[in-house]
């Protein structure tokens, strides 16, 4: 797998339009960085570290487990979730060009040097970096 950003976000895409109630993704310090601000943001209720054992014999492998979230008449909370930089094509802002997503309502998720923020923090503490994904 050449893109696991991409295959997390993927993954959750692939959930809430299928009504899951939860999803297991590969574990990594970025992709528990990026659940973390999901959860903070409302997009999703809760995630945790998990060992599950993909093949008999084998050794558990650390997965997060997403619970997804809907609203009260089930509609989606995620909209939209999307790739911005990816290995092929890195995309990078400056602290006073970080663009929002969908007006305002959505959200960008940024790596900086400072750590995993959202743009919105990143544009507070005055640090631009790159963009990871954009939710709405």
């Amino acid at each position: 797998m050449t893109d696991p950003i991409a295959d997390m976000l993927s993954r959750i895409r692939n959930a809430t339009g299928a009504r899951r109630k939860r999803v297991d993704v590969p574990a990594s310090r970025l992709k528990t960085e990026i659940a973390r601000i999901l959860q903070s943001e409302g997009y999703i209720d809760s995630f945790k570290m998990v060992e599950v054992v993909v093949e008999r014999g084998q050794m558990a492998r650390p997965m997060i487990r997403i619970y997804l979230k809907y609203g009260s008449q089930g509609e989606n909370v995620i909209s939209g979730i999307e790739r911005v930089s990816r290995p092929g094509r890195r995309v990078y802002f400056g602290r006073d060009a970080v663009p929002p997503v969908l007006a305002g309502l959505g959200t960008s998720i940024i790596t900086t040097s400072r750590g995993v923020m959202t743009g919105r923090d990143a544009v507070k503490e005055g640090v631009g970096g790159e963009v990871l994904c954009n939710v709405w």
